[in-house]
């Protein structure tokens, strides 16, 4: 008898604690099955796509992602895409752009090179996102600890690697002017070069790509920046 009610009152206990995980799991989390459609995307300014981004940053931050039903994203996106937003981002596996962003499948453009560098083949990703498929938005995005940068400073020779780190040069040639120690162990420079490398991408964006440039003097997009911190997901926005 004595065994049977300590089943009971063991049974009970596990009945009440299962029932408060999945409470406090609901409260908490977001479900999300739907895509970006041609009307959400237009009806949004860049501006409006700033603010999601920020948004879903900080839920990213704090470890409270959407939950996304993949399954059903892919087959809504199979036919059609609307992204939001083109992301320029490093290379980087430390830097998952579209959980950063609290995103799912089809909402934003994504394009990755090493250092997050301006070249012609990016150019034309960037213009085929805003000015075929109407995404709002172009965001650099450069993070923190970048090796590409660190490279850059150390000024390393490798491969066709060489010719990559070429263009982060002029981000360490503006940042000349840091009082301190300039070398790849230096946190702060290496954080000055990575800033100046992201302003310089957009700067480049704006006088290699006359389509973009008067996308933006038209308000129809915005061209800002970021920052990564790979310690602690953060994101920094230069808009």
């Amino acid at each position: 008898m004595r065994v049977n009610i300590l089943l009971i009152l063991l049974f009970s206990f596990l009945l009440i604690s299962c029932g408060e995980k999945k409470e406090n799991t609901a409260e908490n989390t977001t479900y999300r099955n739907d895509v970006m459609t041609k009307e959400i995307q237009q009806a949004k300014t860049p501006e409006n796509v700033i603010e999601i981004m920020k948004q879903g940053n900080e839920k990213f931050v704090k470890g409270n992602l959407t939950f996304m039903d993949y399954p059903k994203q892919i087959i809504q996106t199979s036919g059609s895409q609307f992204p939001l937003a083109v992301v320029l981002s490093c290379l980087d596996s430390r830097v998952p752009v579209e959980k950063v962003f609290d995103l799912g499948i089809g909402d934003i453009f994504i394009a990755r090179v090493a250092g997050n560098i301006i070249n012609p083949d990016i150019l034309a990703s960037m213009e085929y996102g805003c000015k075929v498929v109407g995404s709002k938005l172009i965001l650099v995005l450069g993070h923190t600890d970048c090796g590409a940068v660190k490279s850059a400073i150390d000024g390393v020779k490798l491969g066709n690697i060489t010719e990559l780190l070429e263009k982060i040069q002029p981000a360490v040639d503006s940042s000349s002017s840091f009082t301190g120690e300039k070398n790849s162990k230096n946190k702060a420079y290496v954080d000055k070069v990575t800033d100046e490398n992201v302003v310089l991408a957009m700067d480049n964006i704006r006088k290699s790509s006359p389509i973009l440039k008067e996308m933006e003097d038209k308000g129809e997009i915005d061209i800002i920046g970021g920052l990564y911190d790979v310690s602690t997901g953060k994101v920094i926005f230069m808009e």
